[in-house]
């Protein structure tokens, strides 16, 4: 009783504590909007873009009502298509955002340079989406549309919004005649999305590296010993000669791996070793601890 107790009261927590960084998210993304961005007539790509278009036709104070409007038949694929617990992160960020928008409408503006406005504003809207998207929330619909091609017709979620966010900027400077600007909002979208992707995945990259080789044994040591990483040994067969082959599996952070590669070829010269990037690693154990390593290091599970 007392162990399903300490889970839920964790599991409780663990959900607060998403819903705050949320929240902060959704104060981020609204203040760039309002201080940096909207003020020098630079707007973001998908709904929210479509909400300032309308904003500057119609209104500044009606923004907050024509992004929740654009993003409702959005909320109902959501619904139909993905899960139910994210459509309700998905409409706690959307209130909340749609909140500090109409709170933030009268903030003081960020004077600068248009390098300035990009860069700053783009950051501080890149951090906001990136926490609200890490803790299980969405601000746009066309994620949502991406989502559903991509599970229907193959397309990645990054082409889907990448096309409706030029149609949106397409369509800012058609509207505005004002094509230098659109393009400074292109700009503004490439520095959010890079820091969407730092807050995401954060700033130690992890890698996924795959040995094949023929000194199991001796490169299991090197690897374990030298540099206290762990590894998972499969068998495998080469397709054209036939011949029986173990694959190593090895993950290692960014800064490690020229050792790495450097340990294997020094231990055999005719390994084959490929690399691919890892974005995230979940475990459920505790790494051991006596492991003999130089650092730690997240690829200690799997020794």
């Amino acid at each position: 009783m007392a162990h399903h107790l300490g889970l839920s009261t964790k599991n409780k927590w663990q959900i607060i504590l998403g819903y705050f960084w949320i929240l902060v998210g959704c104060l981020l993304a609204a203040l760039s909007i309002r201080a940096f961005l909207y003020p020098n007539h630079i707007i973001d790509g998908g709904i929210i873009g479509l909400s300032l278009i309308l904003g500057r036709l119609l209104g500044d104070s009606y923004i907050s009502i024509f992004f929740f409007l654009l993003n409702a038949p959005f909320i109902y694929l959501a619904y139909r298509f993905i899960r139910r617990t994210f459509v309700i992160q998905m409409l706690v960020a959307l209130l909340l955002f749609a909140i500090f928008l109409a709170l933030l409408e009268h903030i003081p503006t960020f004077v600068g340079d248009p390098l300035e406005i990009i860069v700053i504003g783009g950051a501080i809207l890149g951090i906001g989406v990136g926490l609200i998207i890490r803790y299980g929330g969405c601000l746009d619909g066309s994620e949502i549309l991406g989502i559903i091609a991509n599970k229907r017709y193959g397309f990645t979620v990054g082409q889907v919004v990448l096309f409706f966010n030029f149609f949106v900027f397409a369509l800012y400077g058609l509207i505005f005649l004002d094509w230098h600007i659109a393009v400074q909002s292109l700009l503004t979208f490439i520095v959010a999305f890079k820091m969407i992707d730092l807050v995401i995945v954060g700033l130690e990259e992890i890698k996924s590296v795959s040995v094949i080789t023929q000194k199991t044994e001796e490169l299991c040591h090197a690897i374990i010993d030298e540099m206290g990483l762990g590894l998972t040994i499969t068998q495998g067969r080469g397709g054209y000669s036939g011949a029986e082959r173990d694959l190593l599996h090895i993950l290692v952070e960014r800064l490690d791996l020229a050792d790495l590669k450097d340990l294997v070829l020094h231990v055999d010269p005719e390994a084959f070793i490929s690399v691919t990037n890892i974005y995230e690693v979940v475990y459920g154990q505790k790494p051991k601890k006596n492991i003999r390593s130089k650092k730690r290091s997240t690829t200690r599970l799997f020794k």
